[in-house]
């Protein structure tokens, strides 16, 4: 039960419904409209109240204080306000209920009132997600180090909404949303050869999936962390987070091509070429006709093209050894891509293409035709060479560092293009010893 109010301003408090918070707005107006904007009126602490309210206070305060409280109740002195409250008359308890339910009315309505207040227009929310769109959309055109900070600011302005509201649909769509770029900002990680940064931003982006029980973006992220983990030498990591992110519900065709293109590169790295097989044939079907929120109605770095699957084929094929499937594959992700319009063709898919074309030709020992194919590689500018062009191009410059073409003019003036190259490179420069281990190994 609630006890008595210890002093008559703890029952006026209570009688007017003055929390601290509105008993001190009122303090400071009064003592403005007494005294004026004086930097020493007097003030009151939420300490200093319970103190006051709980008639714990010897003698009175200050007689500026007193004038302030006297002229918030007028009719009654501040001796009478620090002192016990007067004895209840018999109707007491009649009003005391009354006022109870007034005040609860009050209380339950200003809840309600802040409730809504604390929310963001959907406007706002329909302008961030296309941001977000945008920018996954724009993101092949990018150099790493700026997508990263465009993501990364992104995600402080959706941080910063998140912050003004309660509204339950408005934070979940926030998450997701937050979500994506953490996953946009793990590929950024990712290829500029920062892979624990990448690791970690890929699981963020897992976390908003999980709690927003949103699967594709689960399934991106998972996916991301499955070609991190093999780049990394972790080939069964890899291959356990892709086969998780397959087993998820709700992903549409272009997801699961991502994934099974993921899959085989691991089973490649695992050197089961039977199983990595059967990932690549699974990735070229054409699926049930079924979109997902997240690579079809975002797409862009979401998305997984033709010209993408057919590079990333060619790159599991060369893994296995097979040369002459490498060159059909790299050989077909360039034809697609010669086929869009120049906005919509990606750096990476050329450049990536065209080291694994010639990467397969000089497996068959065609060096002229090697030559010919990494002339695309020489035009990519330093700022776009991601991490996964200089692996690529890093695995060319071993394989004409090998004996038998010591002294030969044209793979020696290759090998050294490439070392220049992936000199200047972002993951070369800027990133930790484990991206090296990536490109060197």
């Amino acid at each position: 039960m609630r006890s008595e109010p210890r002093t008559l301003l703890a029952k006026l408090c209570d009688r007017d419904n003055l929390t601290y918070r509105r008993f001190d707005e009122s303090f400071n107006q009064t003592g403005v409209r007494l005294f004026g904007h004086r930097s020493d009126n007097p003030t009151c602490g939420e300490t200093q109240f319970r103190r006051w309210t709980g008639g714990k206070l010897a003698g009175l305060p200050g007689p500026e204080t007193c004038q302030i409280l006297e002229a918030m109740w007028p009719g009654f002195t501040a001796e009478q306000l620090f002192g016990a409250p007067p004895a209840d008359d018999p109707q007491a308890p009649a009003f005391d209920l009354e006022e109870r339910v007034q005040m609860t009315a009050r209380e339950a309505h200003d809840g309600a009132d802040a409730t809504a207040a604390a929310s963001i227009s959907d406007n706002t929310i329909d302008e961030l997600r296309d941001q977000v769109v945008s920018l996954a959309q724009r993101y092949h055109t990018l150099p790493p180090a700026k997508a990263y900070e465009a993501a990364d600011d992104l995600r402080l302005e959706i941080e910063r909404h998140r912050d003004r509201t309660q509204v339950p649909i408005q934070q979940q769509t926030l998450m997701i949303l937050n979500g994506q770029t953490a996953a946009l900002l793990a590929v950024a990680a990712f290829d500029l050869g920062y892979f624990p940064s990448a690791r970690t931003l890929a699981r963020a982006a897992a976390l908003y999936g999980e709690s927003t029980r949103f699967a594709p973006l689960q399934a991106y992220a998972d996916g991301t962390l499955a070609y991190i983990a093999y780049h990394s030498g972790e080939s069964n990591e890899a291959l356990a987070k892709a086969q998780r992110a397959l087993s998820y519900g709700g992903l549409g065709d272009i997801a699961q091509r991502r994934l099974h293109a993921i899959a085989a590169r691991a089973y490649a790295h695992l050197g089961d070429v039977a199983s990595a097989r059967r990932a690549i044939q699974l990735s070229a079907d054409g699926g049930q006709n079924v979109r997902d929120e997240l690579h079809d109605e975002v797409g862009g770095e979401f998305g997984f093209s033709a010209e993408r699957l057919a590079m990333s084929n060619s790159t599991t094929a060369l893994l296995m050894g097979d040369a002459e499937q490498a060159e059909v594959e790299a050989g077909r992700a360039l034809g697609l891509l010669a086929g869009r319009t120049q906005d919509e063709q990606s750096t990476h898919v050329r450049a990536g293409a065209a080291a694994d074309l010639a990467l397969a030709r000089l497996l068959t020992d065609n060096i002229e035709g090697a030559a010919e194919a990494l002339t695309p590689i020489w035009e990519v500018p330093a700022e776009q060479r991601n991490t996964g062009i200089v692996v690529r191009t890093a695995r060319i410059g071993r394989h004409l560092a090998r004996p038998r073409y010591h002294g030969s003019q044209l793979p020696t003036q290759l090998r050294q293009q490439i070392e220049e190259f992936t000199r200047l490179s972002p993951p070369y420069r800027l990133g930790p010893p484990v991206a090296l281990l990536a490109i060197e190994s």
